[in-house]
């Protein structure tokens, strides 16, 4: 049996790759992957040989890492942030049938969302829902839809690929949507270019977002009805009922 790996890299710092991660990738003898990962491999692994597609070649990709393993080869699918996460584990399991000599494993990584949330704090730490903008295989309709019931339901609300230069008003769109629901000064956050060079974050409110152009190297936190800002940092109270500190 050939067993193949679906790494999650983290989000692009080494620092950020997990241990599991880096040990499954260095076990390989090749590595597969959208250019601009593979890119960010190189500078950490150079000495690995790397096979790459551009965007939109999702399955000619992963039935490249299925042809390698049939070759006695080990072979690795990395991924941005986590394998299971708007990453390839999924369509390298559904076509996994179609090669029954080998066997594909998951290996997790860091998700945006979570090294995001802690550049900004804590906006995460209640019930959140994760929603992408990108209509490449979702209806925007369908987008809507998760975006309105995530607001209605007060859950904090983490947005990945809120822009492209095909889908410059998109984010504009999704604030609309959520300003039917929330008020207008409500806290969010931005996280930029998490772990790579020019990573920053900013706090900001949900009308002051509305009117921000950001790239796909960006996401986007939306509090809840309970988060706040507490200095440079962003904050959802889980509910714990705090004692006053005691003087004396």
């Amino acid at each position: 049996m050939n067993l193949i790996y679906v790494v999650g890299i983290g989000p692009g710092g080494e620092s950020q790759m997990t241990l599991q991660a880096r040990q499954a990738l260095e076990e390989c003898d090749v590595i597969v992957g959208y250019t601009v990962y593979v890119e960010l491999l190189k500078e950490i692994l150079p000495d690995k040989e790397y096979l790459e597609t551009p965007m939109r070649q999702e399955e000619k990709r992963c039935r490249m890492v299925f042809e390698e393993a049939r070759k006695g080869r080990k072979v690795a699918m990395a991924c941005s942030g986590d394998a299971g996460v708007y990453g390839m584990a999924g369509l390298m399991m559904e076509l996994e049938g179609d090669y029954p000599d080998c066997q594909v494993r998951a290996i997790p990584g860091v998700t945006a969302a979570l090294a995001g949330g802690a550049l900004l704090g804590a906006p995460l730490v209640h019930d959140f829902v994760v929603v992408s903008l990108s209509d490449l295989l979702t209806p925007w309709e369908k987008i809507e839809k998760r975006l309105r019931y995530g607001a209605a339901a007060d859950f904090s609300i983490c947005i990945y690929n809120p822009s492209s230069r095909k889908r410059g008003d998109y984010l504009r769109r999704a604030c609309d949507i959520l300003l039917e629901e929330m008020e207008g000064e409500r806290v969010c956050g931005l996280a930029c270019r998490i772990g790579r060079e020019g990573e920053r974050c900013e706090i900001l409110t949900l009308k002051e977002l509305r009117e921000r152009h950001v790239d796909m190297f960006t996401t986007v936190f939306i509090g809840n009805s309970q988060t706040k800002r507490m200095g440079e940092k962003m904050v959802t109270p889980r509910g714990y009922h705090l004692s006053e500190q005691q003087e004396g």
